[in-house]
């Protein structure tokens, strides 16, 4: 009466076009990084630096407020 469908035989293009694209983009990242050219200490320093920045200036600005009241 019913026709059995054994859905486990192929149909993983998908998951194959998956894989692909995976390892194509981990080949195009490959040795990629967001440092620009910077080592890591140097990256470290410029964004602790970058941080006490915004932090003085988040600082002074409270004060000013203060000032205002």
């Amino acid at each position: 009466m019913y026709a059995s469908i054994d859905l486990s035989q192929g149909g993983n293009q998908r998951e194959q076009a998956r894989l692909k694209n995976l390892k194509k983009k981990e080949k195009e990242n490959k040795g990629k990084t967001n440092l620009n050219g910077q080592t890591i200490t140097q990256k470290k320093e410029n964004d602790a630096a970058i941080m006490r920045a915004k932090q003085e200036a988040a600082l002074a600005k409270k004060q000013a407020d203060a000032v205002k009241k």
